[in-house]
C-alpha cells in the first residue's frame, strides 16, 4: 500500500494513559465522490494486520460491482494509529531521530478514534451514512458510535464485542510472549522479534479459523503419512506471510489496545455505553466464531437501541468477516430496506 495520502493532526495526541505522542501522522484512502447531498459516506474500520486500502482486503463488499461500491459511494478507510502502514507507529522515527520500537507507548481504542474523528474533520465530514467493522475494527465502529452519537446514520459491526474477553486477551498475551521469547525482539531494529511474530501468528490463526477450516483445507490424502503435514506447512506459511509485512513491535502495541477495548469504562458500565448508540446498528456474528462467540454479539444487539441481530452460518470461523462477502451482502441489503421501511 503505497499510494495512500496522509493527514498531521494540529495538535498532540494526548493518549488514554497519559502518555503524549508529539506529531501523528494517519494514513487514510479514499474511494469515490462525495455527492451533492453529501450523504453518501461509508467509512471502514480496519482489523488488527490490515490498511487503508479497503478494496485490497476486503473484496467481495467493496469495489466495483460490490455492495460498497466507488461508483455510489464515498468510501474512506484509515489506517490506525500504532499501525506500521503510512500512520505514526513503533517503527516511525520520533523527535530523537530514532523509532521508539518497545518503548511505543500504551494505546487504546479510544486512542485509534480519536485519530479517527480528527481526520472526519479534516475531511469536513458532517454526516456518515455506515459506518462498519469487524473484529478489531468492529471495536473502533462501537466506540466511535458511542463518542459521536448524532454522526452515524447507520452501524455495522461483524465478530466484534463490547469488552475484549479474558479468552480473547489470553490468546493476544500467549502470542506476546511468543515474541517476547525471541531474544530480537529486544534489540531494537526494524527486524527485531521477527522468530516470535512468526510463532505469534500461528497460535493466532487457530483463534481465527475453526476445526471444520482446517479439516477442509489441510486434510491429509495419504493415510500413511507421518510428518511434513499440510497442516504444519500452513503455519508456517501464514507466519512468513505475516512476517514480510509486518513488524512485531506493531503487533505488540495493536494486539494490547485490542486488549483495552471496553465501552463500558467510565460510562457507568458496557449496557449504559452501548444505550448511547443512535444509529441504526445491524450486528452480525458468525457460528463458528471461537475467538468472539455469538454471545458477544447478541449482548451488542440487546443493548444497542433497535439493533438488528442477524447470524452467518460459516465454517470458516472468525475469518468468516472477511471471507463471506456474499452472505454479508444479502444481511446489509435486507437490513437497508428494514431501515427504509421504518
Amino acid at each position: 500500500m503505497t499510494d495512500y495520502q496522509t493527514f498531521i493532526l494540529p495538535a498532540p495526541l494526548q493518549l488514554e494513559s497519559g502518555a503524549t505522542l508529539l506529531r501523528v501522522q494517519i494514513a487514510y484512502q479514499t474511494y469515490g465522490t462525495l455527492n451533492a447531498a453529501r450523504d453518501n459516506v461509508v467509512w471502514a474500520c480496519h482489523a488488527l494486520t490490515a490498511n487503508a486500502d479497503v478494496l485490497s482486503w476486503w473484496p467481495g463488499l467493496f469495489g466495483h460491482n460490490c455492495h460498497f461500491d466507488p461508483a455510489n459511494h464515498f468510501i474512506v478507510c484509515a489506517n490506525i494509529v500504532g499501525s506500521c502502514y503510512g500512520s505514526t507507529g513503533p517503527l516511525t522515527p520520533t523527535e530523537s531521530g530514532e523509532p521508539p520500537y518497545h518503548t511505543f507507548p500504551l494505546l487504546t481504542v479510544r486512542d485509534m478514534v480519536a485519530g479517527h474523528e480528527a481526520l472526519r474533520q479534516h475531511l469536513g465530514i458532517g454526516q456518515i451514512h455506515t459506518l462498519i467493522g469487524g473484529s478489531l475494527g468492529g471495536q473502533q465502529a462501537l466506540e466511535w458510535a458511542i463518542q459521536q452519537p448524532t454522526v452515524f446514520e447507520h452501524l455495522v459491526v461483524l465478530a466484534t464485542n463490547a469488552q475484549h474477553s479474558p479468552w480473547g486477551i489470553a490468546f493476544n498475551e500467549a502470542q506476546r510472549l511468543a515474541i517476547f521469547a525471541d531474544p530480537t525482539y529486544h534489540s531494537a531494529t526494524p527486524t527485531g522479534g521477527q522468530f516470535g511474530l512468526k510463532a505469534a501468528r500461528a497460535v493466532a490463526l487457530l483463534s481465527y479459523r475453526s476445526y471444520e477450516a482446517y479439516g477442509n483445507t489441510q486434510h491429509e490424502p495419504e493415510e500413511d503419512k507421518i510428518t511434513d503435514f499440510r497442516a504444519s506447512s500452513y503455519q508456517q506459511y501464514q507466519g512468513d506471510k505475516l512476517v514480510a509485512r509486518f513488524n512485531a513491535y506493531t503487533y505488540v502495541a495493536l494486539s494490547r489496545a485490542m486488549d483495552s477495548h471496553n465501552v463500558g469504562r467510565s460510562r457507568g458500565g458496557v449496557a449504559a455505553a452501548l444505550g448511547r448508540i443512535r444509529a441504526r446498528t445491524l450486528v452480525i456474528g458468525i457460528t463458528s466464531d471461537v475467538l468472539f462467540p455469538l454471545t458477544e454479539q447478541q449482548l451488542l444487539a440487546r443493548y444497542i437501541p433497535g439493533a438488528v441481530y442477524a447470524e452467518m452460518d460459516s465454517g470458516y470461523g472468525h475469518d468468516g468477516f472477511l471471507i463471506e462477502t456474499a452472505q454479508i451482502t444479502h444481511l446489509l441489503e435486507r437490513f437497508y430496506v428494514q431501515t427504509v421501511v421504518q
